[in-house]
C-alpha cells in the first residue's frame, strides 16, 4: 500500500512539473504538451516500481512473476535505493502475455531506472524485452557487451533499443580501411566511433588503425609499431588499446608477408594532434610473443594472449611497472594457446588453436570444459557469443557451432572439473567435464566459424572458406533440429583458397563485418536499432526508449543520446504472443539493479522524459 501511494504521489508531482513547463512556454506546442501530460495515465500499460515486490501499480493488474530476484532495501548510503537485484544468471520477471501488450505498429515508450553492475565478469544483459525469436518480431532494451568476437572486445557496456519484424537490409560496401590492407583484424565501437585495425603485409607497409568516417571513407590514425598487423583491440578504462603482431599470411593460403618485423606489443591510443598525427603510449611487450591474440577486460583487469607458440596468457599490470614487467604471465591451461576470450557468468572463457576444447578461467586457475564434437575433426575453437542467456562457441574444421548446456543451479554455483595446471607441459590432461556441448548445426558447408555476435535479437556468424554470413534459425525448421540460414557472401575475390568473414561489431544501429582477402568492411541493418556507442556509466541512471512514428529514440538521464534511421511504420508490426520480460531477453539475463519500470502506449516527449529525472 505504501509503495503504491508513494509512486502515485511521484506521478502527480511529475505531471505538475510537465504542466508547469507547458505554462511557462508559449504557443500551441505548450497546450499540446499539457494535453499529453493529462493523458499519460490513460496510456500507461504497466508500472512496476520493483520495491519489495513485482506488483503493477498502474491499476491494470499486470503483476510480474518470476524467481531469483532479490529485493534490496534502500539505505542512507549515497546512491543506494530500493530496487530489484538481478544476478545475470537466471533471475528474471515476466508479465503474462495479454492483448494489451500487443504493440502492433503503434508508438510506445519504455522508462526505467537502471544500475548496470560495474563488474566486468559478465555480459550486462537485457533490461526489458518482448521478443519472439521464432517470428523475429518484437523489441528489446539492453546493455550490450560483445566479447570473444575472434580476438576483439567489439562493444563494451553500450545501450541499445531495437525492434524487428523479420526484416534485414542488403549489405553495403563500407570500403577498405587502408588501400593495401588484407583484412581488418579488429572492429571496435568506442566513444561514439568505429575503429578498425588492419593487416597490411606488403613491403614497406605496417598494420594501422583507422576510424570510420562515412560511406566508404576511413580516416588513417597511424601505425604504432613496424609489424604488419594490428591483431587485437579492446576498450579498457575508457581508452582504446590495440595489440600488434606479425600475421603469418601463409596461414590463409596467401603469399607470405615481406614485412618480417615481429609484434607482441600493446599500445594505448591517446588521440590525434591538431596536425593530424596520432599519439600512442607503449604499454609493453607480451613476453616471447610475436603477435597478440585475444584481448578482453575481466574482473576490471586487461588480459591478452599470444597468437603463436610459445603459448602465453598475460595480465596487464599498468604503466607504472618497468618496461619488461608491464605484463604478468598468468599461465595457460595444459600448455595450450588461448585465443578468443569471452566473459560470461563470472568467468573468462577461452578458445584454443591447439585443440577443439574450451577452457574456463576464474581469475586464479583454469578448468578444461572438454572437447567440442569429434576431436578428429574439430581441432580448433574459434569464437564465442552469448545468446538467450547461454554461451555459444564456433569451431574449425566442422564449421559447427556448439552451445554450453548447464543447469540453472550450475550457472549460479559452477562446479567445474578439477583445475588444470596454469603452466605448459605439466599435470593431467582431458579432465572429464561436468558440462555438455550441444551441437546446434553446421553453417552451410563451411569449415570454420569466425566472428559471432547477437545483433538485434539474432545470433549471427561469419565463415571460412567462402566469407559467408549466417543467422541462427534455432528450431524454426518444420523438419526439426537447429539450423543456420545463409544470408550472403561478403568476399568474392577470385582464385584464392580461403576467404574469411573475420570479425564483427555493432555501430550506429548496424552490424559491421570485415573480410579477407579483399580487406573490405561491409554493413547491414537488421530490423531497426538505436545504439548509444559509449560505455554506459555506473551508478543509477534513468533510461527511456521511445518509438515515435518512424524513428527510435534513446534517452539517458533525460538527454537524447541516439536515434535510429527512419523507417516505414507499417513495416514493423511488433505484436507477438510472448510475455513481457523484465531482466531477460534475446541477449542475456540482466546483471544489475532495476526500479520504476514503465511501459506506455505512445511516444513520450523529451519534456516528459526529462521530468523523470530530478
Amino acid at each position: 500500500m505504501f509503495a503504491t501511494t508513494f509512486f502515485r504521489i511521484v506521478e502527480m508531482k511529475r505531471l505538475v512539473c510537465i504542466l508547469f513547463s507547458a505554462w511557462v512556454c508559449c504557443g500551441a506546442g505548450s497546450v499540446a504538451l499539457a494535453q499529453d501530460a493529462k493523458s499519460l495515465g490513460e496510456v500507461l500499460i504497466g508500472h512496476w516500481p520493483l520495491v519489495k515486490d513485482a506488483k503493477d501499480v498502474s491499476g491494470n493488474g499486470r503483476d510480474a512473476m518470476g524467481n531469483g530476484v532479490v529485493w534490496r532495501d534502500g539505505s542512507e548510503q549515497e546512491g543506494d535505493r530500493a530496487a530489484a537485484v538481478f544476478d545475470g544468471r537466471g533471475a528474471a520477471l515476466e508479465v503474462a502475455a495479454h492483448a494489451e501488450l500487443k504493440l502492433g505498429c503503434g508508438d510506445f515508450s519504455v522508462a526505467a531506472w537502471v544500475w548496470a553492475d560495474e563488474a566486468s565478469d559478465d555480459v550486462p544483459g537485457d533490461i526489458l524485452s518482448q521478443y519472439d525469436p521464432a517470428t523475429r518480431r518484437g523489441f528489446h532494451l539492453s546493455v550490450k557487451t560483445n566479447t570473444g568476437v575472434t580476438f576483439n572486445q567489439a562493444n563494451f557496456r553500450q545501450l541499445q533499443f531495437g525492434i524487428d519484424n523479420d526484416r534485414i537490409s542488403n549489405w553495403r560496401d563500407c570500403g577498405q580501411p587502408g588501400k593495401n590492407s588484407l583484412l581488418a583484424f579488429g572492429l571496435v565501437a568506442h566513444k561514439g566511433r568505429l575503429f578498425a585495425g588492419t593487416c597490411e603485409p606488403g613491403e614497406g607497409d605496417t598494420g594501422r588503425v583507422y576510424q570510420y568516417s562515412h560511406g566508404q571513407e576511413w580516416l588513417d590514425l597511424g601505425s604504432p609499431a613496424p609489424s604488419n598487423a594490428i591483431t587485437a583491440m579492446t576498450a579498457f578504462n575508457g581508452e582504446l588499446y590495440v595489440g600488434t603482431g606479425k600475421y603469418r599470411v601463409a596461414g590463409s593460403s596467401l603469399a607470405e608477408s615481406s614485412n618480417t618485423n615481429l609484434g607482441g606489443r600493446v599500445f594505448r591510443y591517446d588521440g590525434t594532434r591538431a596536425d593530424g598525427t596520432s599519439t600512442w603510449t607503449d604499454c609493453g611487450q607480451l613476453p616471447n610473443a610475436e603477435a597478440v591474440s585475444g584481448m578482453v577486460v575481466f574482473q576490471g583487469r586487461l588480459y591478452a594472449g599470444s597468437l603463436y607458440k610459445p603459448a602465453g596468457y598475460f595480465r596487464y599490470e599498468g604503466d607504472q611497472q618497468p618496461g619488461d614487467q608491464k605484463w604478468c604471465d598468468i599461465g595457460v591451461p595444459d600448455g595450450k594457446r588461448v585465443e578468443a576470450l569471452a566473459i560470461f557468468n563470472g568467468h573468462l572463457y577461452a578458445s584454443s588453436y591447439d585443440c577443439g576444447h574450451v577452457y574456463r578461467f576464474d581469475g586464479q586457475t583454469w578448468a578444461d570444459l572438454g572437447q567440442l564434437g569429434d576431436s578428429a575433426i574439430n581441432t580448433q575453437t574459434y569464437s564465442f557469443a552469448v545468446y538467450e542467456g547461454r554461451l555459444y562457441a564456433g569451431t574449425w574444421r566442422s564449421g559447427k557451432v556448439y552451445r554450453l548446456e548447464e543447469s540453472l543451479e550450475a550457472k549460479k554455483n559452477p562446479s567445474p572439473p578439477a583445475p588444470l595446471p596454469a603452466r605448459p607441459g605439466r599435470g593431467e590432461k582431458d579432465h572429464a567435464p561436468r558440462v555438455e556441448w550441444r551441437d546446434v548445426g553446421q553453417l552451410g558447408e563451411e569449415l570454420e566459424v569466425m566472428g559471432m555476435l547477437v545483433h538485434n535479437g539474432r545470433l549471427m556468424a561469419g565463415t571460412l572458406p567462402l566469407a559467408e554470413v549466417y543467422q541462427f534459425e534455432g528450431g524454426r525448421h518444420a523438419n526439426g533440429g537447429e539450423r543456420w540460414k545463409r544470408l550472403t557472401q561478403l568476399d568474392t575475390t577470385p582464385d584464392v583458397k580461403y576467404r574469411r568473414a573475420w570479425t564483427m561489431a555493432e555501430y550506429q544501429g548496424q552490424l559491421f563485418c570485415s573480410t579477407l582477402p579483399s580487406g573490405k568492411v561491409h554493413a547491414c541493418e537488421v530490423g531497426k536499432l538505436a545504439t548509444w556507442d559509449y560505455e554506459f556509466p555506473t551508478g543509477w541512471h534513468h533510461v527511456a526508449a521511445v518509438k515515435s512514428e518512424g524513428k527510435l529514440l534513446l534517452f539517458v538521464d533525460g538527454v537524447l543520446k541516439s536515434s535510429s534511421t527512419d523507417f516505414e511504420v507499417k513495416d514493423f508490426d511488433l505484436s507477438n504472443d510472448q510475455p513481457l520480460r523484465i531482466g531477460s531477453g534475446p541477449n542475456d539475463f540482466f546483471h544489475g539493479r532495476l526500479r520504476d519500470v514503465r511501459l506506455y502506449r505512445r511516444a513520450l516527449s523529451q519534456a516528459e522524459v526529462g521530468a523523470f529525472v530530478p
